[in-house]
C-alpha cells in the first residue's frame, strides 16, 4: 500500500453528481500529489485491458529521451490507474522508480478513470475490454445514466443500455439515474408501481422478486405495494399520487377496502393515556417523541368544529385540499402499523 494523506479525492465518488467525462477526470486529479514511487511497490494486475500491453508500444516508449507524463496509481492499493505501458518502458529501461500522481479515491472511482484514460488517450481499449468496463461500471455505479457510462467508456448509449437490461441483476438496480446534468430520476414511478398492483391481483402468489423483475421496480417497492394491496389501499403513496393524478384518470383493479373502527373522542383519550404509561413509550426517546406528537395532533382535533367557522370562504377548498392530504397520510399510517402487525402475528 502506498501512503497516502487523509484528504478526499475531489469528485463525485460513486452515487454523485457527474459533469462532462474530462472534466470528471480533471476534477478527481485535481488533489492528487504527484511524487517517485517504487516500481516494485506497484500492482500490475487489474488492468480493463484483458489481453495485457502492446509489446511494441513499450520498446517505443523505452527509446524515448522527453520526460514521459506521470502514470496515475490508486494509492489505497497501489494498482496502476493510467501508465502501464510507461511503467514496463521503465522497467526495460532498467530504473526502479517512476514519477506517479497518487490517487486518494474508492476503488470503484479508481475503475472509472482507469477506463476513461485508456479510452481517450494512448493505446485504446478494444470494444470487448470496454463493453466488459460498462457492465463493471454499470454494477458499481448503478445511479449513473447510460449516457454517462457511455461517455466514461467511449460506447453508444444504446450498446450500454443493451448492457445493463442483461445484467443478471437487474432487479436489484436502482430504480434512479442520475443524469449528466446531475439531475436524479426515476425510471418507473408511478406506472412501476401501478403494473406491479395489477400484477399481484392477477397473480397473488407470484414471488416478489418476480414481480419486481416484470414491473421493472425494486423488491420492496412491490413488497409496499403488497401490503397497500391487502390494506386496500392506492398503490400510490399521496405524494406520487398527486403527481400521477387523481384516481379518476387511472384504470386499477383493486378490493373493497376493509371497514375499520373509528375510535370516539373519549376512546382516543383512554387510548393516548394508556400509551402514556406504557414503560416502552415512556422512557425511549422515540416513544415519548410519538406521544407529544399523538398528544399534540389530539389537542389540534378537539377544536376542529369552531375552526371550520373560522376559515374563510376563499381559503375553503385549500384548507379542505389540505386537511385530505394530512388525512390520507394518517390513513397510511394507521395501515401499515395495522400491516406490520398482521405480519408479526403470521409468522
Amino acid at each position: 500500500m502506498l501512503h497516502t494523506d487523509s484528504r478526499p479525492a475531489t469528485g463525485t465518488g460513486v452515487l454523485g453528481e457527474v459533469p462532462e467525462p474530462e472534466n470528471w477526470v480533471a476534477g478527481q486529479l485535481t488533489t492528487c500529489r504527484t511524487v517517485r514511487v517504487l516500481i516494485s511497490s506497484l500492482a500490475l494486475e487489474g488492468s480493463p485491458r484483458s489481453a495485457g500491453e502492446n509489446v511494441e508500444h513499450i520498446k517505443a516508449l523505452a527509446q524515448v529521451d522527453d520526460r514521459l507524463p506521470p502514470i496515475v496509481v490508486h494509492g489505497p492499493s497501489g494498482r496502476v490507474i493510467d501508465g502501464m505501458h510507461r511503467v514496463r518502458a521503465a522497467m526495460l529501461r532498467g530504473e526502479e522508480t517512476i514519477e506517479a500522481k497518487i490517487y486518494p479515491g474508492p476503488m470503484a472511482d479508481a475503475f472509472v478513470l482507469a477506463v476513461r484514460m485508456n479510452t481517450s488517450h494512448g493505446m485504446p481499449l478494444s470494444l470487448g475490454d470496454r463493453k466488459a468496463a460498462a457492465a463493471r461500471i454499470i454494477a458499481s455505479h448503478r445511479q449513473w445514466s447510460n449516457r454517462i457510462v457511455a461517455a466514461m467508456t467511449g460506447l453508444a448509449a444504446s450498446t450500454v443500455a443493451a448492457i445493463r437490461e442483461r445484467s443478471t441483476d437487474r432487479d436489484e438496480q436502482s430504480i434512479t439515474r442520475i443524469g449528466q446534468d446531475g439531475r436524479v430520476r426515476p425510471l418507473n414511478g408511478a406506472a412501476g408501481r401501478l403494473r406491479a398492483h395489477q400484477l399481484l391481483i392477477e397473480r397473488p402468489t407470484a414471488s416478489v422478486r418476480t414481480i419486481a423483475r416484470e414491473a421493472g421496480v425494486s423488491p420492496s417497492t412491490v413488497q409496499d405495494v403488497r401490503q397497500r394491496l391487502a390494506a386496500g389501499q392506492d398503490p400510490l403513496p399521496p405524494r406520487q399520487r398527486m403527481a400521477a393524478g387523481t384516481g379518476a384518470e387511472r384504470t386499477v383493479a383493486r378490493p373493497r377496502p376493509e371497514r375499520r373502527s373509528m375510535a370516539t373522542g373519549q376512546e382516543v383519550g383512554a387510548i393516548l393515556a394508556g400509551l402514556m404509561r406504557d414503560p416502552s413509550m415512556r422512557f425511549s426517546d422515540t416513544g415519548r417523541f410519538l406521544l407529544r406528537w399523538l398528544d399534540m395532533n389530539r389537542a389540534g382535533m378537539d377544536g376542529y368544529e369552531q375552526m371550520v367557522e373560522r376559515v374563510p370562504d376563499h381559503c375553503a377548498d385549500a384548507v379542505a385540499k389540505l386537511a385530505r392530504g394530512y388525512a390520507e397520510v394518517w390513513q397510511e399510517f394507521a395501515s401499515r402499523l395495522e400491516a406490520r402487525r398482521r405480519v408479526a402475528r403470521s409468522s
